[in-house]
């Protein structure tokens, strides 16, 4: 039975006031420095003469760049993609629900897009019953793994790869995604349902298990992705949807160019390792790679794909001060380690690159530094 958000207890008003505050602090003084950091770092790369090599299946050498330790892998038990319904399982409506404030969805509002559309703001959702779900489905979205534990497998949200609450243009915001559906998809080689998705996305970037249709979670964030898209259009493309398509490099993507670009720019908010970091048991930034991020079925574990994300969003709040060929250079070096296995794993690496992974974008089944990626996945 679904029931409506219980208000947080004036004690648990008070933790989460704590909690925030913290957070708050720590982003900002972690922004301050990278403004620093960006102003007084030098642009000039290493230079690199040997491209990757173009890879159309089984197993490639590409060039490597210096390696960087990881965190100890954790067990994970193999995860079936299932596109189908599966048998209901106990609801978690009546689970404890963690509200995050939208401050720590990492940006303020943003102005409307080239294509003229504004989402609803925050304090527009309505109230009653539609409205409780809504607001129980934002709260899913800004902090998953705390409110969908059953369907999370890692320290990642959905506000990490879509920003500012879903609402961000060229960062996959749920206003583009909505009104798109149903859609055949190459992945899964069928018409999916808005739901499909969803459960797609806990399957491969959450590294979880996808909630069974009907489930009060995915209600919920269908419930969110509809409210955010009220007064989209149906069908169209609308610019800001997805994430924008980034121009060729002009030297091939290079992980040695990338690790400088990592040290640079990213490593402040991600760890010298790609950990991302923490403040108690509050995930702050995500990790890019290693046990805790995504898997190696997600979309951005594509070098194109991570490359047009990074281009236009990142350092967190200075999207676009990346030129083109430092945002392939270390989407390159980020997705040139080791993650999650995929769950469409057949049992051996060469054979799941060429039933899944036959593109130059993906380096599942490549070796980098001496390492077959995907070999010891976690």
């Amino acid at each position: 039975m679904k029931s409506p958000i219980a208000p947080p207890s004036r004690a648990e008003e008070r933790r989460q006031t704590r909690v925030l505050v913290t957070i708050v602090s720590v982003a900002v003084g972690l922004a301050v420095a990278t403004v620093v950091g960006f102003n007084l770092r030098s642009n000039t790369l290493f230079n690199s003469s040997a491209p990757m090599q173009k890879v159309t299946g089984g197993v490639a050498k590409v060039r490597s760049h210096t390696p960087v330790p990881e965190t100890a892998p954790e067990p994970a038990s193999a995860r079936e993609n299932s596109e189908t319904a599966v048998a209901p399982t106990e609801s978690t409506s009546d689970a404890k629900i963690t509200h995050t404030d939208n401050a720590q969805s990492g940006l303020t509002p943003q102005p409307a897009h080239a294509s003229g559309f504004v989402p609803p703001a925050d304090d527009a959702i309505p109230g009653g019953p539609m409205g409780d779900v809504v607001r129980r489905g934002e709260q899913i979205f800004l902090n998953t793994r705390v409110n969908a534990p059953a369907f999370v497998g890692n320290s990642l949200n959905c506000v990490n790869c879509h920003l500012d609450a879903g609402r961000k243009a060229d960062s996959a915001p749920m206003w583009g995604a909505w009104p798109m559906y149903p859609a055949y998809r190459s992945k899964t080689k069928h018409v999916d349902t808005f739901a499909e998705r969803l459960r797609g996305c806990f399957t491969y970037s959450m590294n979880g298990t996808p909630p069974p249709f009907g489930d009060d979670v995915l209600v919920a964030l269908e419930a969110y992705a509809f409210w955010m898209s009220k007064g989209a259009p149906a069908g169209k493309a609308l610019p800001g949807a997805g994430f924008a398509k980034l121009p060729e490099p002009e030297k091939e993507a290079d992980g040695v160019r990338g690790q400088a670009v990592f040290q640079a720019h990213c490593a402040l908010c991600h760890g010298a390792n790609g950990q991302g970091q923490r403040v108690g048991d509050t995930q702050v930034f995500p990790p890019l790679w290693g046990p805790q991020s995504y898997n190696w079925g997600a979309g951005m574990h594509k070098v194109d794909t991570a490359a047009a994300f990074i281009q236009a969003n990142m350092p967190l709040g200075q999207g676009g001060t990346l030129s083109v060929q430092d945002s392939w250079d270390v989407a390159r070096f980020i997705n040139g380690h080791e993650r999650p296995q995929d769950p469409r794993f057949t049992g051996d690496v060469a054979e799941t690159r060429a039933k899944f992974h036959n593109s130059q974008q993906s380096l599942y089944g490549t070796q980098v530094n001496g390492q077959l990626l995907g070999s010891k996945s976690h």
